[in-house]
């Protein structure tokens, strides 16, 4: 077997929505956005160390995804509709992937058999999940 890396689209299947029965809580003076992943400057503080006050809503533009963290197995993919009404795939499952090698100068399609390192955490390597720059090991006969 050669070990190589994987390059696999990284994010969630589908976006969490907050129910919009709850009304938002009050702290203070400073309003507090309803839960959900969003990709605003908002809630950090200035440049001078101060506290910003939130003066409006979350925006669709700004929305995020949670992470997809796709395992090894059979293929699954997700079509995910974004921005402009483009779409993603998303891959929850993968067993193969298209990799380089160097010196048989070519390109090949190979099933993937092991997750063996990942520098973000042991807990990926050990649940077998497949992000980007993931160590994996793959079939030396494609």
């Amino acid at each position: 077997a050669i070990l190589a890396q994987a390059i696999l689209v990284h994010g969630g299947p589908c976006s969490w929505i907050a129910p919009a029965a709850a009304p938002p809580a009050r702290f203070g003076t400073r309003l507090r956005a309803a839960m959900g992943i969003s990709r605003d400057s908002r809630h950090k503080h200035r440049k001078t160390g101060g506290r910003r006050n939130i003066h409006q809503k979350k925006r669709k533009f700004e929305m995020g995804r949670p992470a997809a963290l796709c395992k090894m197995g059979s293929k699954r993919v997700r079509p995910v509709r974004c921005r402009g009404g483009n779409m993603k795939y998303r891959a929850l499952r993968i067993d193969a992937g298209n990799f380089a090698w160097g010196s048989e100068n070519c390109a090949k399609k190979v099933r993937i058999l092991d997750v063996v390192y990942n520098a973000t955490s042991n807990e990926l390597v050990r649940t077998k999940t497949l992000t980007k720059n993931s160590i994996v090991q793959i079939d030396a006969q494609p």
